[in-house]
């Protein structure tokens, strides 16, 4: 997939190329040059249109707005029937004493970004789903119309669910407005499991691989506890920052609802089963 096309295109001179293993997505590789390394990502243009320009505008945006390391973007670009999006190289180090903490707190002052509707300015990926960031003024309807009842659509067409399982996600969206407390759109994250940060060797935590969008920040609070959560200190730097409203460990099924589907749609098995356990509520 590497091909010397998409090299020429680059605006580094590579002296050696490693790839770089663990997503399930992209194909990735470690750029060298003699001064420093770069993270280059590449896939298919055609299956998944402008992905990396998405990428991008949401690691810039973040960027833009909290302390966090977000990684530099250096290049997009399309060659034939590829897109690739080369990154500054982030160091992997050991966390220190109380980073964690501080983690937290900064994902509590990104969490204080405001904008006046739910939403975003363009519609982009979760991880290789497209999201639609349609702006809605409340969170009830945002959540409903561009996160739950399409990808129930999506599993219905699929033959995954079952009639009584849509009308329960129907149920689930006329209920959500008595589930979330009532908050201003805050700006996410949208994908933060622990796949997506990593401490770095300057003693910070760098964020990447966004979703983002203006939503309900319990949405990124329940990423961070659906795949083997977050250590207790960064849930203790939010709070002392950006306390979350009572009862919000009770709602975390509510706000998980949506990854929970976009993994049913990507990968089905056991997903489903999850996303039946939860609608059975209503």
């Amino acid at each position: 997939m590497l091909s010397n096309s998409i090299l020429e295109q680059l605006i580094v001179t590579p002296e050696n190329i490693s790839e770089v293993h663990g997503g399930d997505i992209n194909k990735a590789y470690c750029i060298e040059t003699k001064t420093q390394r770069f993270f280059l990502k590449i896939n298919n243009a055609g299956f998944y249109p402008n992905m990396f320009i998405r990428e991008a505008g949401g690691l810039n945006i973040l960027r833009t707005h909290t302390q966090l390391k977000v990684p530099n973007v250096i290049q997009t670009g399309t060659v034939n029937t590829y897109q690739f999006l080369l990154l500054e190289w982030l160091e992997k180090a050991y966390p220190p004493k109380g980073s964690y903490y501080q983690f937290g707190c900064g994902l509590a002052e990104l969490h204080k970004e405001r904008q006046p509707c739910f939403g975003f300015e363009e519609n982009n990926y979760i991880g290789s789903l497209p999201q639609t960031n349609t702006p809605f003024d409340n969170w009830p309807e945002f959540y409903a119309n561009c996160r739950i009842l399409p990808l129930i659509k999506k599993l219905a067409d699929f033959g995954r669910l079952h009639y009584k399982d849509i009308a329960q996600a129907e149920r689930f969206c006329l209920a959500i407005k008595n589930i979330f407390p009532e908050e201003k759109p805050s700006l996410l994250h949208g994908d933060l499991w622990s796949g997506n940060y990593i401490s770095t060797s300057d003693q910070g935590f760098a964020i990447f691989d966004p979703a983002v969008y203006y939503g309900h920040r319990e949405m990124d609070m329940a990423m961070t506890k659906l795949f083997g959560g977050f250590p207790e200190d960064f849930y203790s730097g939010y709070n002392n920052v950006y306390a979350l409203e009572k009862g919000w460990l009770n709602r975390l099924s509510y706000a998980q609802l949506y990854p929970l589907l976009v993994h049913a749609v990507l990968f089905e098995g056991h997903y489903i089963n999850d996303v039946t356990a939860i609608l059975r509520h209503f």
